[in-house]
């Protein structure tokens, strides 16, 4: 899939950040036009600029003033893939300070797919990234789908993690490879594109090889939602 091949057709924002009701609204589970929905968590540490990652790619914003999460946040986008399908993704933002890690690792288990984010401008935020793919590893389901993405590719006078660094780190841990920037909104798309069909593929392999037996596709907490092949 390219990032062309996916396109909004009823971006919806809501927003839960005190961790205790974190579901969305009744009407927003309701509504069931949809073939699949998608849970996806954006992590990584504080100031990375997550937050204004998914407010580029749901609301073609970007806000300058930091603004630290609290607890976890989300946003639902819905995509067209090009053979038709409509995929509501629920996009979690989680805070990336320590004290919050209790909060949003319970986020973590029913995902399909990570954005693991650093700093191009930020070289502890890069070293860190070995240290949220361990949380990955321990909270998440072993078939979840994982992006490593340097942000903040704007500030190329201000970068201190060449984009190598960042390519020989993907290579070896096996993951797809975006450097983007949520200000200019250089590959934001793309990113989330590459996400959505590699979840969809990993989907597809999965029922070609042990069919679908369940019929359901796991989300937050205990809800389920209609699988779809992709």
């Amino acid at each position: 899939m390219t990032a062309e091949e996916a396109s909004v057709i009823q971006p919806v924002s809501t927003n839960s950040k005190d961790g205790k009701d974190a579901s969305p609204p009744c009407a927003e589970y309701s509504d069931m036009n949809f073939d699949c929905m998608f849970k996806i968590l954006l992590i990584g540490n504080s100031g990375v600029g997550k937050t204004s990652f998914l407010l580029q790619y749901c609301d073609n914003k970007f806000n300058p003033a930091f603004v630290s999460t609290v607890g976890i946040d989300f946003k639902v986008k819905t995509v067209v893939t090009q053979d038709k399908k409509r995929i509501k993704l629920q996009v979690w933002d989680t805070a990336g300070q320590e004290r919050y890690k209790i909060i949003t690792t319970q986020y973590y288990r029913h995902a399909m797919g990570f954005l693991v984010m650093y700093d191009i401008t930020n070289e502890t935020s890069f070293l860190d990234v070995r240290n949220w793919l361990g949380q990955v590893q321990q909270h998440s389901f072993g078939t979840a789908q994982i992006i490593l993405v340097g942000n903040k590719s704007d500030l190329e006078d201000q970068r201190v993690v060449p984009v190598q660094r960042g390519k020989d780190l993907a290579d070896e841990l096996g993951y797809e490879f975006f450097e983007a920037s949520a200000k200019t909104a250089s590959e934001v798309q793309n990113t989330f594109t590459a996400l959505v069909s590699a979840i969809c593929m990993q989907m597809s392999e999965t029922v070609n090889t042990f069919g679908d037996t369940t019929g359901t596709v796991p989300l937050s907490n205990n809800k389920v939602e209609p699988s779809c092949s992709c």
